[in-house]
């Protein structure tokens, strides 16, 4: 029986594998070839494609506050004191807030009650992931997106009625689209 396992285990190794190795514009087969004979990892090489990727699409503010989970300075976000109506999005379009739960919390970043989608506390119908986060020597709540793991901000509980809810979001992490919020 424990020889089976390790025998699915390789095919789906190899059939993984083989998916991997498909020839792209960014990703040859030489290519593995070549990761595989420097470190043998071809996680290493798909997470170099991907970074490459999001650094043809992104400026580099976006990609290190988006990729590398950066912050950007307080009060210095274009979409700080935006009030249009509209829905915010960047890396991958995906909506994750609407102007219609944005409010100003004075903290310097754009401030949001409630993702998209979110029914009462439900945010299963949402774009956005909570995640721990205790780096910088705190415990904090990262928001990412659920479609392309963007680092988006955090989450905090001092925010107003009747959610409580405060998601102060880095607006390079954002794209506004201006029109219904529904």
């Amino acid at each position: 029986m424990v020889r089976a396992r390790i025998n699915i285990s390789r095919i789906v190794w190899t059939v993984t594998a083989s998916l991997l190795l498909s020839p792209s514009p960014t990703y040859t087969h030489a290519a593995a070839a070549a990761s595989a004979q420097n470190t043998g990892s071809l996680t290493k090489q798909a997470e170099a494609t991907v970074a490459t990727d999001w650094k043809k699409k992104l400026t580099p503010e976006q990609f290190y506050v988006t990729r590398e989970k950066g912050t950007e300075p307080p009060f210095s976000g274009i979409y700080l004191n935006n009030m249009e109506s509209g829905i915010y999005c960047l890396c991958c379009d995906a909506p994750l807030f609407s102007s219609e739960k944005k409010y100003n919390s004075g903290t310097g970043w754009p401030s949001f009650s409630e993702a998209y989608g979110t029914c009462g506390r439900d945010e299963s119908n949402t774009n956005i992931m909570r995640q721990p986060d205790n780096s910088l020597g705190s415990s904090r709540t990262e928001v990412v997106c659920k479609q392309c793991d963007a680092h988006l901000g955090h989450v905090f509980d001092d925010g107003p009625t009747p959610s409580g809810q405060r998601f102060c979001i880095n607006s390079v992490s954002l794209n506004f689209k201006p029109g219904s919020d529904q």
